[in-house]
């Protein structure tokens, strides 16, 4: 019984958290304060980055926005063939790509719509099969549109499975996406009122990787079950400033 009781104030307080709080909540945001924005992107570590191709024209196989609509579905079995760089960095610019800057590097703007044009999200790449790469971890650099390799992990289809609740479907792709959340980058705006925006930003972020995929003879499956402590490490996030909240992986079909 008392787990009961557990189970259903945990159901009402999730409720609440989807209910908009703007205008009822008074704050005075670190913006209004004053305080120094957060970079709009992460910066690279990597002392190499792999340059990606903006012409696209070889790579998309359907232009009829109705038909993309008409197609679009989950998919969870891919064609175990390598998908090309230049497909890949189609998907990454259509997804997080940077189409134009804002003020003194206030804003970027990219073709998904995110509150406040904050973008707080990061995308990060487990690599199986992409022509020109090797197998690994990526991480995206949308100012420069390139990648940098982050690192070479073990066993690599094990660890993305693992990580993703031992669902094994999602590591036979080309490529797992995983899209983490720098939170400040939107609680510097809209502090306690950021959060519920920031996931219905993700959700802008995976359709776009939906219809994209749909659009080069690719699928794709969103996934939002993961163990949190686990694809962060993966990821080699640090769980608090930075860390996992949505997955998707793309292969051929």
């Amino acid at each position: 019984m008392e787990n009961e009781e557990f189970l259903q104030n945990l159901i009402a307080s999730n409720r609440l958290f989807m209910k908009s709080d703007f205008g009822l909540t008074e704050y005075e945001s670190d913006q209004e304060k004053g305080l120094a924005q957060p970079p709009l992107t992460k910066s690279a570590t990597a002392g190499e980055t792999i340059p990606l191709t903006k012409d696209f024209s070889g790579v998309i196989k359907e232009v009829n926005y109705l038909t993309l609509l008409q197609g679009r579905k989950s998919s969870r079995v891919y064609k175990q063939e390598k998908i090309s760089l230049d497909q890949l960095a189609f998907l990454l610019w259509s997804t997080q790509g940077v189409t134009g800057i804002r003020g003194n590097n206030y804003a970027a703007i990219r073709p998904v719509p995110s509150a406040g044009a904050r973008h707080p999200f990061e995308t990060y790449l487990a690599v199986f099969q992409v022509e020109g790469l090797v197998k690994g971890i990526y991480h995206y650099l949308p100012l420069e549109h390139a990648l940098e390799f982050v690192t070479a992990v073990d066993e690599l289809e094990a660890a993305v499975s693992t990580s993703l609740c031992d669902q094994k479907w999602a590591a036979k792709s080309a490529v797992t996406f995983f899209y983490s959340v720098v939170p400040y980058r939107s609680e510097w705006r809209y502090s306690i009122s950021s959060h519920r925006v920031m996931l219905l930003d993700a959700g802008h972020v995976v359709q776009n990787l939906y219809l994209s995929s749909q659009a080069i003879g690719c699928g794709t499956c969103a996934i939002a079950a993961f163990e949190q402590k686990v694809v962060d490490q993966l990821l080699q996030l640090d769980g608090e400033n930075e860390f996992v909240v949505y997955a998707a992986p793309v292969g051929l079909i």
